[in-house]
């Protein structure tokens, strides 16, 4: 049975809302949705009648076209599919469809080999090999790179459409890096496949920059209001040539990037160029270097990358240390994942010995991101010398969101899910304040105000910073985590612990007896390493034998509950472990 154009629209129409079970469909708006589609795509502006749309349901709900539509009345009034996973797409091809492709193939297959039909060689054997199978009841013998769950494909032939027909779109986009999604017109001009994802070119107004969205972004499509901005500048043959991918920018101009490839694997890079501009130009007994005249980009990056080690840059300087970043963030990843089992020994550890050091906790990205968040704060003011910031994450809130990491809250789960942050500080051993601290316990607490409460004593107010002995218990409900923005070792100045120190508070005289028949342990950590400790643990740090930097910022956590009539200065619930 012959179809023509405008009932294969109303059939698509029809099949695109029963496939939307969000919406309960009348007849009405299968009317109105055939008759808004037909003006999109036809210009036909009279409307679909309440007959045709009842005939195109009783075509689709018989075997005429092989469709068999599971097509169902729900309440007496609602449309929809009986199977939620039923399309027309997903019909086999009939007999007759079948014999118009084979000779659509035979009547392509005249035209392999001429340069002008060279890019639809591939596209002619994909489809050789489709109708074959199909013909034979036989597995296809090619198999073409595809991704069936990719998002945004429901979108190439509208996209296609309004390319052609030069109509502008409202669409609704939201990137990855945004947090909600956006809607604007877009006047679309070229659709473009790299990796086996979609992208649409064009431009969001006139004056503006073409950009590029990715189709798997794109939330819904509808029909634009705005007058078509063409653009006669934008030549789809040149616009890629100097770029990897599809971010390209027309201002940025190419350069000289030189890669070496291990010999083992230069032929790979060889016999698929990575840009039409590659070329050898250099060969030993190591390996190969090509040369390519592109864009600096994120896909060239990506490119690079996905040769890990037997690839390196030579040239631009840029780019090579962009590389070389990725692939220390990348070691760093592998590198900071902490076992279940080595989390448990170190709880264990805090509660025994009444400490744990454990290095890898944070990347050197995030540490770095830390870094800047501090100085930007002693910039702002003005200070020179810093030595200790009280309160640091209600003066720097930013840094919470490298600080409590998966690592280190699954770190404070295991040792106690029922904690609060009560005490935030940063201590910045320097150079010139090479200062160093005996044997003692980390005794006082941090409170909003002073009370006089039985049991709780040695009041202090410093820098506005109130400050109390509690009871005993107050403590042993109560640890410390520092974290080691640079690393500490003997010779700057790492703390000494002596183990098992902890199980009481001790008077001046059991401190002293205690560190002059104790051997203390060395607290080596290194940068994004942490260092677990309860406060009433006995520790020291010595002057620095080579003076550097020992950035920490020491965090302390408890579980403990104060009498009604005190607060803890800064207590506050941790975030939640996603």
């Amino acid at each position: 049975m012959a179809v023509n154009k405008n009932a294969l629209i109303r059939y698509k129409t029809i099949d695109k809302c029963l496939q939307n079970r969000f919406r309960k469909w009348t007849l009405e708006d299968l009317i109105d949705a055939c008759s808004d589609a037909l003006y999109e795509y036809e210009g036909i502006d009279k409307g679909v009648s309440r007959r045709t749309v009842q005939g195109d349901i009783q075509i689709m709900r018989s075997d005429k076209l092989g469709y068999n539509a599971p097509i169902i009345v729900v309440d007496k009034r609602f449309y929809t599919y009986e199977d939620p996973d039923y399309s027309i797409t997903n019909i086999p091809i009939s007999d007759q469809d079948l014999s118009k492709l084979t000779e659509a193939v035979e009547f392509l297959k005249q035209f392999k080999g001429f340069s002008h039909f060279r890019e639809l060689d591939s596209m002619v054997q994909k489809l050789e090999d489709h109708v074959h199978s199909q013909q034979t009841d036989q597995m296809p013998v090619i198999d073409f790179e595809k991704n069936e769950n990719l998002k945004g494909l429901d979108f190439l032939d509208e996209l296609y459409q309004a390319i052609i027909n030069y109509r502008p779109i409202l669409i609704t986009y939201q990137s990855f890096k945004a947090r909600q999604a956006n809607s604007f017109d877009f006047h679309p001009y070229l659709l473009k496949e790299f990796r086996n994802r979609w992208f649409v070119i064009g431009k969001k107004k006139k004056d503006a920059q073409l950009m590029n969205l990715a189709l798997d972004r794109i939330i819904s499509l509808e029909k634009s209001e705005a007058k078509f901005v063409h653009n006669l500048d934008f030549d789809p043959q040149t616009y890629f040539q100097n770029a990897i991918g599809v971010s390209v920018s027309p201002t940025m101009p190419t350069e000289k990037v030189k890669l070496f490839i291990t010999h083992k694997h230069a032929p790979y890079v060889i016999t698929k160029p990575l840009h039409s501009s590659q070329k050898v130009i250099d060969k030993d007994y190591y390996g190969v270097t090509i040369s390519l005249d592109v864009q600096h980009n994120f896909e060239l990056e990506k490119e690079i990358l996905s040769y890990g080690e037997v690839m390196r840059v030579i040239q631009p300087e840029k780019l090579k240390r962009n590389i070389e970043q990725r692939l220390q963030w990348a070691q760093d990843n592998y590198r900071t994942v902490l076992s279940t089992k080595n989390i448990e020994k170190s709880s264990k550890q805090l509660e025994h010995r009444g400490f744990a050091l454990m290095n890898n906790v944070y990347t050197n990205r995030e540490i770095n991101k830390m870094a800047p968040l501090l100085n930007n704060y002693f910039k702002e003011k003005q200070l020179k010398k810093p030595y200790a910031i009280r309160a640091i994450l209600k003066e720097i809130p930013d840094l919470k969101k490298f600080i409590f990491n998966k690592n280190l809250l699954e770190i404070i789960t295991k040792i106690d899910p029922k904690v609060k942050l009560v005490k935030a500080i940063y201590f910045n051993k320097t150079d010139e304040d090479n200062w160093y601290v005996t044997m003692h316990q980390d005794v006082p607490i941090n409170v909003k105000k002073k009370v006089k409460v039985e049991g709780y004593s040695g009041w202090t107010n410093k820098d506005g910073i109130i400050s109390v002995r509690p009871p005993e218990e107050i403590n042993q409900q109560t640890f410390s985590i520092r974290i080691h923005l640079d690393p500490a070792h003997e010779e700057n100045g790492a703390l000494k612990v002596i183990p098992g120190s902890h199980k009481k508070q001790l008077s001046s005289e059991e401190i002293m007896m205690i560190a002059e028949n104790s051997i203390p342990v060395l607290c080596e950590v290194e940068t994004g390493g942490i260092h677990l400790m309860k406060p009433l643990i006995l520790h020291a740090s010595a002057k620095s034998k080579k003076p550097k930097k020992r950035r920490v910022i020491h965090l302390e956590f408890s579980s403990a509950k104060l009498p009604k009539e005190l607060k803890w200065a800064e207590a506050e619930k941790l975030p939640e472990l996603i």
